[in-house]
């Protein structure tokens, strides 16, 4: 699990530079967009749709925005119509590989994709290959220095959360996706800052990787956070703590 909290602190680092380009915003937009013309318009009925708003708000999107991608959604305003896609593949050092695409253009997706792992040292395999590796979690980050770790575990472990342990400087809180929002709600109320909250896919065991394959598996990993048509991506690559803070 380490593996994956390294990358999505580094991603919530990351995320200030990418919210002034607009990234985080148009990856938002697109995922309530999907979520609210699969499943409605009501997020009191729809999940995925109350999730994708509860990370909007996290980013301080204004209500009106939230408001016009769930009209396009629901066909009440004209918008485009996106297309889900998961691909899997390798990256340096062997690391598995788990990529999250929407898109208006699914071939030139793939090309994309297909193009990052191979110009930074990875490979696109087969659906299935790595998928198996990863399993879908309620996940939230809190750093050890804002709160003890008794007080983290009653507010987390009473709301229903499966786990709470350490890494490093920081706890990780590990749900179910039923249960992410009242585990989150939990936190919030007894004023405990996350660094990072998200439904997301945890790798089950990671892959150590360092030297210049680290440095390139980082490569791909921001490559693949700033190509447009990915959504997200996801890595059991145990990468060293010197170069993730570098």
């Amino acid at each position: 699990m380490s593996g994956h909290s390294k990358w999505a602190n580094i991603k919530h680092k990351k995320g200030a530079a990418d919210a002034r380009r607009g990234k985080i915003f148009t990856k938002l937009i697109k995922e309530i967009t999907v979520a609210a013309r699969m499943g409605g318009g009501d997020a009191g009925a729809n999940p995925r749709l109350r999730q994708a708003i509860i990370a909007a708000k996290a980013e301080n999107m204004p209500k009106d925005n939230i408001d016009r991608a769930i009209k396009k959604g629901t066909g009440e305003l004209e918008g485009v119509n996106y297309e889900e896609s998961v691909y899997e593949g390798y990256g340096p050092g062997g690391a598995a590989i788990l990529v999250e695409s929407l898109t208006d253009n699914k071939n030139r997706a793939v090309s994309e994709i297909r193009h990052i792992f191979s110009k930074h040292g990875g490979n696109m395999g087969e659906n299935g290959c790595v998928s198996w590796m990863f399993q879908k979690k309620g996940y939230l980050v809190v750093e050890k220095r804002v709160i003890a770790e008794e007080a983290l575990m009653e507010a987390a472990l009473e709301a229903g959360a499966e786990d709470v342990r350490e890494d490093g400087d920081n706890f990780e809180v590990i749900t179910t996706p039923e249960d992410f929002e009242a585990v989150k709600e939990a936190i919030d109320a007894a004023n405990i800052a996350t660094t990072a909250a998200e439904v997301t896919m945890l790798p089950s065991t990671t892959t150590q990787v360092e030297g210049s394959d680290a440095e390139r598996m980082i490569r791909l990993m921001d490559a693949m956070e700033d190509c447009d048509d990915v959504q997200q991506v996801h890595t059991n690559a145990d990468l060293p703590d010197e170069m993730m803070e570098a």
